[in-house]
């Protein structure tokens, strides 16, 4: 039995009992989401996979009438999967709520390995076995990650502005010379549209999610001379379509570090988006566009 195998052996030893949480948890209401984001529409499933409550939100044919897209979240939810929607008629799209963010359960991570374990094993519980799979910033080296230890499951991976690569062209923001009241105003192109996810006086509860989620992330960082390496060796040879997504004014992860993702990824396709920000697919519906196409062709 192959290693594939053997997961989703293991996977689906536990699927009577996950599939009874399933089918009694999904469509329960979004308790959380207390946000501007809607999750109407979405179906909403419920596993537990070593004992970590692991929330997923998909959304579009549920018959095998359109093909499966895993969406990896970057290091906040406050926004939603909202972008989602506009593939709905095409594709069948998996947006988990990664441990330790959003929805999902706790779990004592400390690195990216021990979410791509996890994907392992969540991904044959939802009957998935080969799809597209998209990642954005934290989520986009995520996916990486996932792609290069697990290449047979990958029909298409689109990596949004990744995080994770040591970059000669570009440097990361320090974020303590940011101002508190500037941070927001980082992430999009229209300062806006944030607004109404990012309030300037933000309950408690707002705040506690995001403290969660920060915490988590930074939990998630691994040296990063060593995630360089990882993501050099492993993706080495990978042979799947891939598209490197950008917004041309992303300030979080800056349009120079497509170079780097370029000599790791030569074969992948670039698409820029003009005046684009890091919130990309959600901010700019010309994003999502350029996704279908190249999910599409």
């Amino acid at each position: 039995m192959n290693r594939r195998g053997a997961l989703a052996f293991v996977a689906g030893a536990a699927l009577p009992f996950l599939a009874g949480r399933t089918a009694a948890q999904t469509g329960t209401r979004d308790r959380m989401n207390k946000g501007a984001y809607s999750t109407e529409g979405f179906e909403r499933i419920v596993h537990r996979i070593e004992g970590v409550e692991t929330v997923t939100y998909a959304i579009g044919p549920s018959d095998g009438g359109g093909e499966p897209l895993v969406y990896f979240h970057g290091g906040g939810t406050f926004h939603g999967f909202e972008w989602a929607r506009a593939l709905a008629d095409e594709f069948r799209v998996y947006a988990p709520y990664h441990p330790n963010f959003g929805e999902s359960g706790d779990a004592a991570f400390d690195g990216i390995g021990d979410y791509v374990a996890h994907y392992e094993l969540l991904f044959p519980a939802l009957g998935l076995d080969t799809f597209h799979l998209a990642g954005a910033s934290m989520g986009g080296h995520m996916a990486a990650r996932y792609a290069a230890a697990n290449p047979g499951d990958i029909d298409k991976l689109v990596l949004n502005a990744p995080a994770g690569l040591i970059s000669k062209h570009a440097a990361m923001p320090d974020f303590s010379q940011v101002a508190p009241q500037d941070l927001p105003k980082m992430f999009v192109t229209d300062p806006a549209w944030i607004e109404p996810y990012w309030p300037a006086e933000p309950s408690p509860e707002w705040l506690a999610l995001r403290q969660r989620e920060s915490a988590a992330a930074f939990a998630s960082r691994e040296d990063i001379a060593a995630t360089d390496r990882a993501l050099r060796q492993g993706l080495e040879g990978f042979d799947r379509p891939a598209l490197l997504l950008w917004g041309e004014a992303d300030r979080i992860v800056p349009l120079g570090f497509a170079k780097d993702w370029q000599e790791v990824l030569p074969r992948a396709e670039l698409e820029v988006i003009p005046n684009g920000s890091h919130l990309l697919l959600d901010e700019f519906p010309a994003a999502v566009n350029v996704l279908r196409r190249f999910l599409r062709g």
